[in-house]
């Protein structure tokens, strides 16, 4: 691994008190960055903070709910107090909970719109006004916005979460184009089946709502059926599309969600 790929790097990342967000925090930081670890778990966020300064790296901790304008805008103030800038953002907090349409109440809505469409672009307003505040340097500033299959995708028992993720890629497409003037990029990944906290409670929800039967098959039968790579995810399976689209290697692209599926989304 390169421990200089990210050096120079100063980097908010939300939804990182576990899962895909922990495992990049971790990642970036052994690679030079130094990262703001940032969620509403407070006690995961201290504990991946920690991890990371006993590995070496350079790592802080802030509690937040990216629902939160005043939250979002103070996230940024605690990274350029403790990194003197906000150079990178990785927009990572999201939510599910599915259900079957069309008994889709409106508090489902609104929980996963609020934080999976409002959050990344609350966060991301603040972030890109601190950088657009900041100054062009001679480095792109990034921004990295998760998104997922169900970005160019829906299924029955998660429209809410497919309508948000489908807003993730309008704004990582109309972001890039409002700050690149200004040395910013926006650009995304779209994960698929990644075995995370995240997927274990949904896994017991498809259960519940009876769209499947046992603990696992929503995974397996992805996987066997949907997948071409014949397996699900994990959060490994992210880092080095992550690190490339935070590094300096993916400089000429903005306005792109690159997919990390095995092969369930074909662009």
């Amino acid at each position: 691994m390169d421990t200089e790929r990210l050096a120079g790097r100063k980097a908010l990342i939300t939804g990182a008190a576990q899962g895909m967000g922990a495992a990049i925090a971790k990642n970036w930081a052994e690679q030079g960055a130094a990262v703001c670890v940032a969620d509403l778990n407070e006690d995961g966020v201290k504990q991946v903070a920690q991890e990371i300064r006993d590995a070496g790296g350079q790592a802080t901790h802030f509690t937040m709910d990216v629902t939160s304008e005043a939250d979002a805008e103070a996230a940024v103030a605690h990274v350029v107090k403790e990194f003197s800038e906000i150079n990178l953002l990785l927009n990572n907090a999201g939510v599910n909970k599915p259900t079957m349409f069309p008994d889709t109440p409106k508090e489902n809505y609104d929980f996963i719109m609020s934080v999976n469409a409002w959050g990344k672009f609350n966060v991301m307003r603040a972030a890109s006004k601190q950088m657009i505040a900041q100054g062009k340097r001679d480095y792109m500033y990034k921004i990295i916005n998760v998104g997922s299959i169900a970005s160019r995708m829906a299924f029955d028992d998660i429209i809410p979460y497919a309508m948000a993720k489908h807003a993730v890629l309008a704004l990582i497409r109309g972001g890039a184009k409002a700050l690149v003037d200004h040395g910013v990029t926006v650009n995304g990944y779209g994960p698929g089946v990644v075995r995370t906290e995240m997927w274990e409670q949904l896994d017991k929800d498809l259960v519940e709502i009876g769209k499947f039967e046992k603990p696992g098959q929503s995974m397996d039968s992805l996987a066997a059926n949907m997948i071409e790579m014949k397996r699900y995810s994990y959060p490994e399976d992210v880092l080095g599309t992550a690190a490339f689209l935070a590094s300096s290697d993916s400089d000429y692209m903005t306005g792109q969600l690159l997919m990390i599926d095995g092969g369930m989304v074909y662009q």
